[in-house]
């Protein structure tokens, strides 16, 4: 390679981490797996080992990767922050070894699991916590002190009031908290975390600390900054004395003196990866007493004393037995990989998410072909590629119809996920509820996912109108459900009935509806019957409405079952009308239909000029209809006026109506 091709390779490397650099520690959302990262970095760092008159201080190599976000207030490091050089093979961690031999003998390593997690620091004034940071780009980060405090394995108070201490530890969410998370996105209809990293990064960097705090998250710490009032070392000395003051460490650091015996320890917690309650990515190498990490020194980006060695993702070869298919919550059918049993990342998997039709296209996977398997961020089984098609792979087709309930499946414009058009199939009834009850629709407090998948699951609940009728006594047997959660949970449900109409028809919901078109058709059409009777070209014409939503509302009350669903709550006793504040009575009795564009008014402030005035505005024409109010364009609705005889009048002979209280 020559000088001039290593410029644009490098130029192109460092744009390319760059971007990723950002997805993952600012944005919380990488778009590549850490291994695809790591090696690219390290072609990066080969390319400029060749060439070392191409480094620059800002190039990726020389820095920390991330940087301080403008909606935190910056900390500013008094001991720097820095990252780890990696390894991936035993042969780079016994030349660490050599390097270090070099410089000094008698050496001591401690190995330890390398947590996945956002590293942070934290500092300690008479031991009681004073602030917490992240990293950032190693000098300057961000102050996340509230959010921080929401951790309930971070000690407040510490067993000594030692005068100050500065501490460094990974936060993390737990592989079991991880997985209930993610469950509980996908119920919401919102994109789930990759991992269990950006799930900890995601929720410790939120600006309100409440958030932090329903994540559950947890930290524990590897490592003394600055200290104070107190002499150490030695970094095991140092964990065992943090460890002492309340502090969570590392449930496994071990010493070692032989370089040997340090890489089967490597491997000893590779094996054991899976029954650490944190997901980690490798482990750490570190050399033991603090005076000769100080003669050892480090590089402009790591310490010299440390190695991470990275664990390549884990990947299996196994048989795919058949694709099952899936209804999600929101009516998405998605294929499911079943394959034969295999052994990955210390646990037995068989079966891998394929997402949807696309990809199954994109990667030419068939029923019956050998295919490579493994755990995205040690947690989630995916498929990788396929290794060959066999003598018995088959092709794989998406159903016709939907495998719950048999309704039809469609594929709206612009997505890629096939489904099912019945609101009402089974698979979808735990995603509605949770729709249904939540605080913009129905708002009933005390009916949350986990109380939801109960009712469900006892039998108690097969549909909305069900919450409407449940009883007290089978309630409280519920678990962790006592006489007072339950006395609350009843009296938010009676609440309920009398929430506000758009409210009940968002709840219900209709795809494309979201609270804000709610309002725009209610304010339009204020009653069931009043929506029921409104034709496509009626919701269209209403502001900020639009066709893609007047034709989701159309099919979605064309399904006999939804009308009967409304049926039945209205039975309940739900609010099936708009209370308008009537202000008199010039139009009590009297019907109008809208229809063209009024020189002065929209169609939503007419409505509400006819309704305060006791009037009603119906969306079709007929022998009831006492006014057609016409402006421009009138269409259809003009003519069958003027062919039933109906008063036909304009803007300026409403207002004078409306002005002279009365005809």
């Amino acid at each position: 390679m020559n000088i001039s091709n290593a410029k644009n390779l490098i130029k192109e490397l460092r744009e390319q981490i760059g971007y990723h650099n950002k997805k993952y520690y600012e944005d919380d959302a990488p778009e590549i797996d850490d291994y695809e990262y790591d090696m690219m970095l390290r072609r990066l760092e080969s390319i400029e080992a060749q060439f070392p008159e191409l480094i620059t201080d800002d190039s990726p190599t020389q820095k920390v990767g991330g940087s301080a976000a403008a909606k935190f207030k910056p900390v500013e490091h008094q001991v720097i922050m820095e990252s780890l050089h990696d390894s991936f093979s035993h042969d780079e961690i016994r030349d660490f070894d050599r390097k270090v031999r070099e410089q000094v003998h008698d050496v001591k390593y401690v190995v330890e699991p390398k947590v996945d997690g956002l590293s942070v620091s934290a500092e300690y004034i008479d031991g009681v916590f004073v602030r917490g940071s992240t990293r950032g780009d190693g000098v300057v980060g961000e102050d996340i002190t509230e959010n921080l405090r929401t951790i309930k394995s971070l000690p407040m108070h510490l067993t000594e009031e030692i005068p100050f201490l500065e501490v460094r530890g990974e936060v993390y969410m737990s592989n079991e908290n991880f997985l209930s998370l993610v469950r509980e996105q996908e119920l919401n209809e919102e994109k789930p975390f990759k991992n269990p990293r950006n799930a900890a990064a995601g929720s410790l960097r939120q600006k309100d600390a409440n958030i932090t705090k329903k994540r559950n998250l947890d930290i524990v710490m590897f490592n003394i900054q600055r200290i104070k009032g107190k002499t150490v070392s030695c970094h095991k000395e140092s964990l065992d004395y943090i460890k002492k003051l309340g502090f969570n460490v590392s449930p496994v650091y071990r010493t070692f003196d032989n370089i040997e015996d340090v890489i089967r320890e490597i491997e000893n917690l590779g094996d054991k990866r899976d029954s650490f309650p944190f997901s980690i990515d490798g482990a750490v190498v570190k050399v033991d007493s603090f005076a000769q990490r100080n003669e050892i020194g480090s590089t402009a980006k790591f310490p010299k004393w440390a190695e991470a060695f990275k664990y390549p993702p884990e990947e299996k070869e196994t048989k795919l037995l058949r694709i099952d298919v899936n209804v999600g919550r929101t009516g998405a059918l998605t294929p499911t990989a079943v394959f034969k049993p295999i052994q990955l990342a210390g646990t037995t998997v068989s079966r891998a998410v394929l997402h949807n039709e696309d990809m199954i296209r994109e990667k030419d996977i068939r029923i019956g072909d050998t295919i490579i398997v493994r755990k995205a961020g040690e947690i989630i089984p995916e498929v990788v590629s396929v290794k060959q098609h066999n003598d018995d792979s088959i092709k794989f087709d998406m159903p016709s119809v939907c495998p719950s309930c048999g309704a039809q499946i469609i594929k709206e414009e612009g997505e890629v996920v096939l489904r099912c058009t019945n609101t009402q199939c089974p698979a979808q009834l735990l995603r509605h509820l949770i729709h249904f009850v939540s605080r913009d629709a129905m708002d009933i407090e005390g009916l949350g996912p986990a109380v939801l998948e109960q009712l469900v699951d006892s039998g108690m609940i097969s549909s909305p109108v069900d919450i409407y009728y449940l009883q007290r006594d089978k309630l409280v047997s519920l678990e962790r459900m006592g006489e007072k959660s339950a006395d609350n949970l009843l009296s938010a449900v009676e609440k309920s009935k009398n929430k506000e109409f758009y409210r009940f028809i968002y709840a219900l919901g209709i795809r494309h509806i979201g609270k804000g078109a709610a309002k725009l058709l209610v304010d339009a059409f204020p009653s069931i019957e009043s929506i029921y009777s409104a034709t496509v070209d009626d919701m269209a014409n209403v502001d900020g409405f639009g066709a893609v939503m007047a034709q989701s509302v159309i099919d979605y009350f064309s399904i006999e079952q939804n009308k009967d669903l409304v049926r039945k709550l209205a039975e309940c006793g739900l609010r099936m009308k708009a209370e308008k504040e009537v202000k008199g009575d010039i139009f009590k009795g009297k019907t109008f239909v809208l229809t063209g564009t009024l020189p002065t008014y929209n169609r939503q402030q007419m409505t509400e000029m006819i309704e305060s005035q006791g009037g009603k505005v119906s969306g079709s024409v007929s022998k009831k209809t006492d006014f057609v109010l016409a402006g421009e364009d009138a269409g259809s609705k003009l003519v069958k006026a003027q062919n039933l005889g109906v008063n036909i009048i304009s803007e300026d002979e409403f207002l004078k109506m409306y002005k002279n209280n009365g005809f």
